[in-house]
């Protein structure tokens, strides 16, 4: 235990430390893949809950990604003071709610939204709950699209920007600070603030893994008529997976929309609910540092694979296209890691454990009551 709270502590004193000297002699670029696999880990580690512990399949996670974004996008944008007049007449200053309205409310939508999801799927299991939580992501998608008429609420597929930085106690993340004479760019605030976000989620997700309720879903997930019959509660202890679950994903997605200051529909594709899965199996269903490493290898390979699709673009001649050869390089490393590694690249301990080979006493003991 003391050697692990030495690495746990090693770790978060270099990634707190390395940014900034990161961002001056190597750019802001590599800090900033930094952040983004950061919020990534966050939309992990909340869909973990669903997936890892409940075992419900849910293909439609990115949907609560966007409402998280796009609560936080309409409540600290300039969008409703300009299309709505009683608003311009009710705040002459503009609309700029405190962050500490906007990320509950985020939170709080997103867990509405995944009550109305579980709700009608609770009897679902398998590759039906997979296809109706797919639909569930594509609606949220497609409504966020088309709602600009008869009343503009999200602008539809030109998206909403000018979204104001995040904002603590006046303290704005969206400027450089000068501390001791040293200059610390804005995405290394951001990296902090998400960083921040992602121990928090991981001491809450650890708890919730010991608890009873963590040892619920992990018996849902097991085998969902034994748990009924052990008295479990599985309707509500599936509807509060979903909601805790979808908690996460509200919270990256206003995180998300500060940090960009823009979203549309198009960052909410179901390509980006299966990488988010993608990352979760590929860690290790239910393992919180399998699911971590997952997110973080799914998150940045795309980026470092930039420096190998070039090369090879040129050796073709320029007759591959840079993002579909990407794509088929993230697309092969995945297939390789996965049969190498079934379970995964840190699977938990307690999950697909072997059977015990027999002793020799329990072998003569077999023989003698034949």
């Amino acid at each position: 235990m003391h050697r692990k709270l030495i690495v746990f502590f090693v770790v978060a004193a270099l990634l707190v430390v390395a940014p900034p000297f990161v961002a001056e002699h190597y750019g802001s670029g590599w800090v900033r893949i930094a952040a983004i696999a950061m919020l990534y880990v966050l939309l992990a580690l909340g869909l973990n809950i669903i997936v890892g512990y409940a075992g419900l399949l849910d293909l439609g996670y990115v949907a609560f990604y966007a409402v998280g974004a796009y609560m936080y996008a309409l409540l600290a944008s300039p969008h409703l003071y300009e299309t709505f007049e009683w608003i311009a007449n009710l705040l002459p200053n503009g609309l700029h709610t405190p962050i500490w309205i906007v990320v509950p409310l985020a939170a709080g939508l997103a867990a509405i939204a995944g009550v109305l999801l579980g709700t009608p799927v609770l009897k679902l299991r398998g590759d039906y709950l997979a296809i109706v939580t797919l639909g569930f992501g594509e609606i949220i998608r497609v409504f966020m699209n088309n709602l600009e008429h008869p009343v503009n609420i999200t602008n539809g597929p030109r998206g909403l920007d000018r979204i104001d930085a995040m904002n603590i106690f006046g303290f704005s993340f969206g400027r450089a600070v000068d501390i001791f004479g040293f200059r610390i760019p804005s995405v290394v605030l951001y990296f902090w603030l998400f960083l921040g976000l992602v121990v928090a989620s991981v001491v809450i997700c650890h708890r919730l893994e010991n608890s009873r309720i963590g040892r619920a879903w992990m018996a849902i997930r097991e085998d969902e008529v034994a748990a009924k019959a052990m008295g479990i509660n599985t309707r509500n202890m599936k509807l509060l997976a979903f909601a805790m679950g979808a908690t996460f994903g509200g919270v990256s997605g206003s995180m998300f929309a500060a940090f960009q200051g823009f979203v549309s529909p198009e960052s909410f594709s179901l390509m980006e609910s299966i990488m988010i899965v993608a990352m979760v199996v590929l860690g290790g269903m239910g393992h919180l540092p399998g699911v971590i490493l997952g997110a973080v290898l799914l998150a940045a390979l795309p980026e470092v694979l930039r420096y190998v699709a070039a090369p090879l673009q040129q050796m073709t001649g320029g007759r591959l296209d840079a993002a579909i050869l990407r794509q088929l390089l993230i697309a092969t490393a995945m297939i390789s890691i996965m049969l190498l590694r079934p379970r995964g690249l840190w699977p938990a301990r307690e999950h697909g454990k072997a059977a015990p080979s027999p002793t020799a006493d329990t072998a003569a003991a077999g023989a003698a009551a034949r």
